[in-house]
């Protein structure tokens, strides 16, 4: 069974205040998309394609058990089986809303921003042993990661730093190089995004309120999104007050 994975428990750091955004705010943002399919034009990954990556990740593995780093939506909706879990720090990566989508959190007419990690800085996650049948398990979590080819969210082997020291774990990162990666955007311009964007699995709003969300049930607090929550908040309280009669 495929369970959250954010829910063991974990000393949380205090925080002052609550977040902006709350989910009555998030409700506002959400509403019922019909999923229009495959993006004209777009090619999509075969499962010769994901058996290839698949075949390429596990041949390049660290002996031992197969990791995975855990920063965003795979906190609380994981793909595959994995186990266990410890905090850990990826250098030389950040978190960040740097790929555009036409399908899942946005439309062709509002495309929304997804997150994957970008170069520079560090990132405070989760790591997730991958469990048997590995194979099976990793294609499940490729199959939920990567839709479109040329792939613009890539796995990838990072060094990441635990309690018990450093480790390789799988990762997936932005490729600068795809049409669909936004770069670094100014952070009214990804609120702005988060806060009307909409497609079949949800909202933008809702992405980053459940990212901060699990975060936060590991103990895990993130500057850059928890001052990105407050301009969504401001830029939804905006937007209903322009909508309302």
């Amino acid at each position: 069974m495929n369970k959250p994975i954010s829910a063991a428990p974990r000393k949380s750091t205090p925080r002052k205040v609550p977040m902006a955004l709350t989910e009555e705010l998030v409700a506002r943002t959400m509403r019922a998309v019909e999923d229009a399919g495959p993006t004209p034009g777009m090619v999509y990954m075969t499962d010769a394609d994901y058996a290839r990556i698949r075949d390429e990740v596990l041949a390049t593995a660290p002996v031992g058990p197969v990791k995975l780093f855990a920063y965003g939506s795979l906190l609380w909706k994981p793909a595959g089986e994995v186990r266990g879990g410890e905090r850990a720090v990826a250098t030389g990566w950040h978190r960040s809303f740097c790929f555009t989508v036409q399908r899942f959190r946005g439309t062709i007419e509002q495309p929304g921003l997804m997150m994957a990690l970008d170069r520079g800085g560090q990132c405070q996650g989760m790591v997730f042993e991958i469990t048997e049948p590995v194979a099976a398990n990793l294609e499940a979590l490729l199959r939920r990661e990567m839709t479109i080819l040329p792939a613009v969210n890539v796995p990838r082997w990072l060094q990441v730093r635990t309690e018990g020291g450093l480790c390789r774990a799988l990762g997936f990162v932005v490729d600068p190089a795809n049409p669909r990666y936004a770069g670094k955007l100014d952070k009214q311009a990804i609120a702005t995004t988060l806060a009307t964007a909409v497609g079949h699995w949800g909202s933008g709003a809702e992405y980053l309120f459940e990212t901060i969300r699990h975060l936060d049930a590991c103990g895990i607090r993130d500057r850059n999104l928890w001052r990105l929550q407050e301009l969504v908040a401001e830029e939804i309280g905006l937007t209903s007050q322009l909508t309302r009669p």
